[in-house]
């Protein structure tokens, strides 16, 4: 990881070496689905989110969450680790990054955020709402870890959805698959890991395309 103390202050969200999988980069896995908000002005709003942990991390972050009943944690019992993972996130904005016609873009902060427990792994929704709504005719919204600690994957079924926005179509680009030289680097960064402002993760990031009238 970049910093050993990076992660550590993003608490229970982020906060692990799971044993068997710290031997190389990443070190949590993300599997997610967003959906593009639109006003009916036809300005974009923000971007909503679903991140579904592995198991092994969801295990982990659970360690010491009071509840009730065996094997089922309620929203209400999840809500201190929400708000937690939230004041964490912000410092690394939410791993989210926006551009409107090539413009970046910045987001206010977040709100109807929530943590459930399903199928034995935690699930995150959160909405960012941007600073300042704005139209556009291209939208390029990227979600990637700059220090590639935490990998990102689009869900298989339904990654990308609009809301709001009927004459404005969507669609999406996997990161390309690490090179020769890319994987050599991404198997040394336990070793000589990137410096706190690199921006590296931007290589292999998510990408949703809106475009518009």
């Amino acid at each position: 990881m970049t910093k050993p103390n990076r992660f550590v202050r993003l608490a229970a969200l982020l906060l692990c070496l799971v044993a068997g999988r710290a031997e190389a980069h990443p070190h949590v896995w993300v599997t997610f689905h967003s959906d593009v908000l639109y006003a009916a002005n036809g300005t974009m709003t923000g971007v909503r989110h679903t991140w579904t942990f592995d198991d092994m991390f969801s295990a982990y972050a659970l360690q010491g969450i009071h509840h009730t009943t065996k094997g089922v944690y309620t929203r209400a019992e999840l809500a201190p680790l929400a708000q937690t993972n939230m004041d964490s996130l912000k410092e690394y904005d939410f791993f989210t990054f926006a551009r409107a016609d090539g413009r970046k873009l910045k987001f206010a902060p977040p709100r109807d955020y929530w943590l459930e427990y399903a199928n034995a792994t935690l699930v995150l929704h959160f909405t960012l709402p941007l600073a300042t709504p704005t139209a556009a005719k291209s939208m390029q919204i990227e979600v990637y870890d700059p220090s590639i600690f935490v990998d990102f994957e689009f869900a298989k079924t339904n990654p990308v959805s609009l809301d709001g926005a009927p004459d404005c179509t969507a669609t999406y680009q996997l990161p390309h698959q690490p090179t020769a030289a890319e994987q050599l680097r991404l198997s040394q960064l336990d070793i000589t890991p990137l410096e706190p402002s690199s921006t590296y993760g931007e290589t292999f990031a998510n990408k949703i395309l809106v475009k518009c009238p």
